[in-house]
């Protein structure tokens, strides 16, 4: 999947860097004093070549002794006063800079969390995750040095510059001179290192995302041994970023022989006319040592504009990365006058519901061409159906994970989209059958739709042990910390089948009106699907429930069946009622059973009876399955 594509219409620079003026204006006052502070350093510094003239022309022409070391003092007073100055500068900047990029952060993660998912299935990981720690750092750095020292050093060399008019013109304007190449190269350098550090941000962000797939892959590749396709394409990458790089480094290069090349012929060319008038009475010793000592002040100011405007451009190119995603179009938001449901019952319906991905073409048909359905409050009802009849589809609409692009869908006769998000997702829960877990504890993973409780509560540990009781996830007693176990990245130190079932575990414990489950209980064998369904009955009695099934035993525990079809309900009844009257249906519950002894065929071994997969025998009786068995076992 590749990265959105950079808009063809580029903002100006300034305007790319004024966008970041919401974040900065708490915090202006004090980057205006640490500029303040930079700008009076860089004026002490210029001083110090005038004192210096006085001293040659006074009391070293003199041999004063006592004159010569009050000169010293004066130069060295303007010293300590610069340092001073630079160190107030660091500490007036230093924490505002931080504050800006503490603000951008968090405001930007808030952003991803409330963009809808169509957002994230266009965007890659990597790509999201350069611009939330690499650009918004590239920012923080800018606002406290860069944006500082590039004013401060073009005002110094203005100033500087004026200055040596006081000793003679034609020496001043040597000066002034030898920058005109230097200020054509910079409106050269700007137009190539601009783009360069575009594409080289660009492709950060698609080395982040290679190594984010790979982590999260390694069993696949390790399983499969690609490791050595995974590291060949990553090369491949990260010459490119290098090839980047290296061209960035010429662009940096080019325009830094400039700075440097021409202050060098300006000394010489100085150096020569100074003698020449000095000769001629034209100019004093004492001046022609002021020139040379301000020129040499004005020499890392003049020679630090490449560094400082490569870095103005990496700041502008890392300003409009970040607010790619903030202006991306939030299509899922709350309703300017949300509706509050007093006593939600749980009559969740669809009422001729259309939906198609973003990316379908225009002759595609709807995925979900006109879905009527409706679950009366307390009912179970299995959705079935042929793989890509869109029944995960169809489970992602009721949360408005996506919205429908047709029809409605209602939540006791409200339009789900007159519900603020909060309330709605609170009426409404999901479990997927691709368990996603957090890097947290057993206890905080469970809770983690129940903010209305202290999950150090009495009633938290309650509602955890009965959400673990109801999911058949006995397992977690056995864990090294029981409930406080940290669990890894995704939940992979745990199997499938533990996975699945504290993910349902954390739908049972949110309480909701509705819960909506993708398959969740895969993994599981038909036994304890079967426990973990009465549990479900038990505890979640009067809760709505619609389950995508792929199972007989699942089918036949709900209180009615919807079958899908072509993205259409072709039936809805009880098992028994289609079983009867819909042949699409039987054909459907057969190729249930058929992957069902498919399965076990596979996994068991006919002579031995165990797990030729994993080598171990299933234990049905402390709720494992066959896919858990030899870890729990272990454990």
């Amino acid at each position: 999947m590749s990265r959105p594509i950079t808009p063809a219409h580029r903002r100006s620079t300034l305007h790319s860097l004024l966008r970041l003026l919401p974040f900065a204006r708490p915090v202006l006052p004090r980057l205006a004093l640490g500029g303040l502070s930079a700008l009076t350093a860089a004026v002490l510094a210029l001083l110090i070549p005038i004192v210096l003239e006085r001293v040659v022309a006074g009391p070293i022409a003199s041999g004063s002794v006592t004159a010569i070391a009050w000169g010293a003092v004066g130069v060295l007073a303007l010293g300590l006063a610069e340092a001073g100055m630079v160190w107030m500068r660091r500490w007036l900047v230093l924490g505002p800079a931080t504050t800006v990029e503490y603000d951008v952060r968090t405001r930007f993660y808030n952003r991803l969390q409330r963009l809808p998912i169509e957002f994230h299935d266009r965007w890659q990981g990597g790509q999201l995750l350069s611009r939330m720690m690499q650009d918004i750092g590239v920012i923080r750095r800018w606002m406290a040095f860069g944006l500082i020292m590039l004013v401060v050093n073009t005002l110094t060399v203005v100033i500087g510059a004026a200055l040596l008019f006081q000793w003679h013109w034609a020496l001043a304007v040597v000066f002034i001179v030898s920058g005109a190449p230097i200020w054509y190269q910079g409106f050269r350098f700007e137009q190539t290192y601009g783009l360069l550090s575009r594409q080289s941000q660009d492709q950060q962000g698609d080395l982040a995302t290679s190594v984010e797939e790979s982590v999260h892959g390694i069993r696949v590749l390790k399983a499969f041994g690609r490791g050595g396709h995974a590291l060949r394409r990553f090369t491949r990458q990260a010459e490119n970023l290098r090839d980047t790089e290296m061209r960035k480094a010429g662009a940096i290069a080019r325009i830094d022989f400039w700075l440097v090349a021409m202050p060098e012929l300006a000394f010489a060319v100085s150096l020569v006319m100074g003698i020449w008038l000095a000769s001629v009475d034209r100019i004093t010793v004492s001046q022609l040592f002021a020139y040379f000592a301000m020129a040499t002040v004005l020499r890392w100011p003049m020679e630090s504009i490449g560094f400082l405007f490569s870095f103005l451009l990496d700041a502008r190119t890392a300003a409009d990365r970040v607010f790619e995603v903030f202006d991306a179009v939030d299509t899922i938001a709350d309703p300017e006058r949300p509706v509050a449901l007093a006593r939600p019952r749980g009559a969740l319906a669809f009422e001729d519901v259309h939906f198609r991905y973003q990316d379908a073409g225009p002759s595609e048909p709807d995925l979900l061409n006109g879905i009527d359905l409706a679950l009366r409050p307390g009912e179970t009802m299995a959705l079935v159906g042929l793989t890509g009849s869109g029944k995960t589809t169809l489970t992602t609409l009721p949360t408005r994970l996506y919205d429908v692009t047709g029809g409605r869908v209602t939540l006791d006769g409200v339009d789900i989209r007159d519900l603020s998000l909060v309330e709605l997702r609170r009426h409404i829960a999901t479990a997927f059958e691709d368990a996603t877990l957090f890097s947290a504890s057993v206890r905080e993973n469970v809770l983690l739709g129940r903010d209305d409780l202290d999950i150090r509560s009495e009633e938290a540990d309650r509602v955890l042990q009965e959400a673990l009781g109801v999911a058949q996830a006995e397992f977690v007693a056995s864990l090294p910390d029981g409930v406080e176990t940290m669990i890894g990245e995704e939940g992979m130190s745990l199997s499938g089948g533990q996975r699945q079932r504290l993910a349902l575990a954390r739908a049972v414990a949110a309480r909701p009106t509705v819960i909506v489950m993708d398959d969740p209980l895969s993994a599981l064998d038909v036994d304890t699907e079967e426990r973990v369904q009465v549990g479900l009955r038990r505890v979640l009695e009067g809760t709505t429930a619609l389950i995508v099934a792929h199972r007989p035993s699942t089918v036949a525990l709900a209180d009615r069946v919807a079958l899908l079809e072509g993205g259409r309900v072709a039936a809805v009844g009880t098992h028994t009622e289609l079983m009867a009257t819909s042949p699409h249906y039987r054909g459907v519950i057969s190729s249930f059973e058929r992957e069902d002894s498919e399965d076990s065929a596979r996994r068991m071994d006919p002579q031995h009876g165990f797990d030729v997969v994993t080598g171990a025998i299933p234990i049905v009786s402390t709720g494992a399955t066959a896919h858990d068995s030899d870890e729990e076992t272990s454990r």
